[in-house]
């Protein structure tokens, strides 16, 4: 049973560049309102203005997602614009340079740990209280390959984010299923984002053969058709050459 997602509004964290911004192209074209969030507001007007110009709808909230106060008052503006909240995608995400035992920096592992695991309770604490009182919801959790398996290149502070949150994703289907809640986390590994550019050792010629942004916006529309009684759990992606 193929779920008919035209009219859905949909939350996207991180939805400046990137993962983010491929979502929120696939799902305006898909129908959706688009809801976009994250710090700067500049890279959000220019996309919402692209998306308006393509003839989508596409709301701005700009917000830091370890704003939790914050977090949850866009969640009601945004319901309460559209009247609903139909998926969110826990898209924001943070790396480092400094990312080996070797050369720990405790203000920007702190950082990592705040953005990828706290901003991500924040966002979905935010979109529950709606998604229950509507009687369901999708929430795709941008985790990583890093949080599936050990990726030394990823560094510590990244994989246990990841893995934190591969684990938050699981945590939302065994309790909030019964809440028509169903939950995945999208695993890839290299992904052609300017989050990647902050890998040492970084190969720009590489990008080509690196997964694309449009490919898990693609997966994340597979998810949000899904029939509503199955839980896609997790999506592990990877280049076929690494």
């Amino acid at each position: 049973m193929r779920q008919d997602i035209n009219g859905w509004t949909i939350w996207i964290t991180g939805a400046g560049s990137g993962i983010g911004a491929a979502m929120a192209r696939a799902f305006a074209d898909a129908g959706c309102v688009v809801a976009l969030t994250a710090r700067s507001p500049d890279p959000l007007n220019a996309l919402a203005a692209e998306i308006t110009a393509a003839g989508g709808t596409a709301l701005v909230h700009a917000a830091d997602v370890r704003d939790r106060d914050g977090l949850a008052r866009i969640a009601r503006e945004i319901a309460g614009e559209t009247g609903r909240l139909d998926l969110l995608c826990n898209n924001a995400g943070l790396n480092i340079p400094k990312r080996r035992w070797a050369e720990i920096d405790w203000e920007s592992w702190d950082a990592v740990i705040d953005v990828n695991v706290k901003g991500a309770l924040n966002a979905i604490a935010a979109a529950l209280p709606i998604m229950r009182a509507q009687g369901g919801g999708v929430v795709i959790n941008t985790s990583s390959w890093a949080g599936r398996f050990h990726s030394a290149a990823g560094g510590v502070p990244y994989g246990a984010s990841k893995h934190a949150l591969t684990d938050i994703s699981a945590s939302l289907n065994s309790e909030e299923g019964a809440n028509g809640v169903r939950s995945t986390a999208l695993c890839p590994a290299e992904v052609a984002t300017p989050l990647m550019t902050r890998r040492p050792g970084y190969d720009p010629a590489a990008a080509a053969a690196m997964i694309q942004p449009e490919d898990l916006a693609d997966a994340a529309l597979f998810v949000a058709r899904m029939n509503p009684n199955v839980a896609i759990h997790e999506i592990a992606v990877a280049p076929v050459r690494r």
